[in-house]
């Protein structure tokens, strides 16, 4: 079976969710699936993150579920309960990252300073993720980062998009990249999950070009 990270890097793109009902979860799980890309990072920023991972793992087992956004540890504990198979954070909490280890949790955590990714290095981390990509420096900045640090891999999220998807997957540090373009919230409410669907399906496209 293959390592959270083997599935992430195989994807190439994970799509990062809002969700502000749990009625979309299915649908947008649905739209995923069938468009290639069997995977989301659902946000804790809302009320139904919890109630959307716990639809979609249960609706579809085999999709890989993660939580983003996480802040606490019990958010941790919440979105694991839920059915998150991995957990990301904005930024490096030492509380966080230490809390899922001592689990066995899948953790990707922020780090943009060589300072965080020494913390993470220290904890046997091997790919972590970079926020807010482009305003950091994107793709220059991680092989800078990623020069003393050639043990890590990275997951850049924030300013990914369509256009400059293919300059970020051709950076050999970079596992996959997290992106909201294909899954974005007007489309979510509006309820175009076949939109979604076409989206994704270029995305996945996409991938395969870069990345045969």
């Amino acid at each position: 079976m293959k390592s959270i990270e083997e599935q992430l890097q195989g994807f190439g793109v994970v799509p990062v969710v809002v969700l502000n009902d749990e009625a979309h979860a299915i649908p947008l799980a649905k739209a995923l699936v069938e468009g290639g890309l069997p995977c989301a990072e659902v946000t804790f920023r809302t009320e139904a993150a919890e109630g959307a991972i716990r639809r979609m793992s249960e609706q579809y087992p085999d999709m890989l579920v993660g939580a983003g956004t996480v802040l606490t540890t019990k958010q941790v504990d919440r979105a694991v309960s839920a059915g998150a198979k991995f957990i990301v954070s904005p930024g490096f909490d030492p509380e966080i990252v230490d809390d899922c280890l001592e689990k066995n949790i899948p953790v990707f955590p922020g780090c943009i300073t060589p300072s965080e990714a020494a913390q993470a290095v220290k904890r046997g981390l091997r790919v972590v993720k970079f926020f807010p990509a482009e305003q950091f420096g994107g793709v220059s900045a991680i092989k800078a980062l990623a020069a003393p640090y050639n043990m890590l891999k990275f997951m850049p999220t924030g300013g990914v998009n369509a256009k400059n998807l293919e300059t970020y997957l051709n950076c050999d540090k970079i596992l996959a990249c997290g992106g909201s373009w294909m899954v974005k919230g007007d489309l979510i409410q509006a309820g175009a999950f076949e939109r979604i669907g076409e989206l994704t399906r270029e995305t996945v496209a996409l991938v395969e070009k870069v990345r045969g």
